[in-house]
């Protein structure tokens, strides 16, 4: 997975209305993220990944949330698909297994809150 180059973080994004989509670009059989927020309490990041790419099966120790910014992805969470396009989320439960793959191109806003 390829990080993309940030102006420290997000912080060159404070009070600023910008398209989340456009913070990460798809690049040819990549997955490319940008972290957007880092804090104590939880992060939020954007991925962009082409098309077949994806996450292989992992757990996190916190809920996660997904929105599908653009595109389409399969998200499958303890052994069921998701089918989740633009402008649909889905949770992951903490200590579930979950994976995700890329349908289609698609873009995605991950949020993490710590507990």
């Amino acid at each position: 997975m390829k990080q993309e180059a940030s102006e420290a973080g997000g912080e060159g994004l404070l009070a600023r209305a910008v398209k989340m989509a456009g913070l990460a670009e798809y690049q040819d059989g990549s997955v490319v993220s940008r972290e957007i927020i880092n804090k104590k309490a939880g992060t939020v990041t954007v991925f962009a990944f082409d098309r077949g790419q994806g996450l292989s099966e992992h757990t996190a120790p916190f809920d996660a949330l997904v929105y599908i910014l653009d595109g389409e992805a399969e998200i499958t969470i303890s052994g069921k698909a998701h089918r989740v396009n633009s402008g649909e989320m889905i949770i992951m439960p903490a200590n579930q297994p979950h994976a995700l793959k890329a349908l289609n191109r698609f873009k995605m806003a991950l949020v993490m809150i710590r507990s």
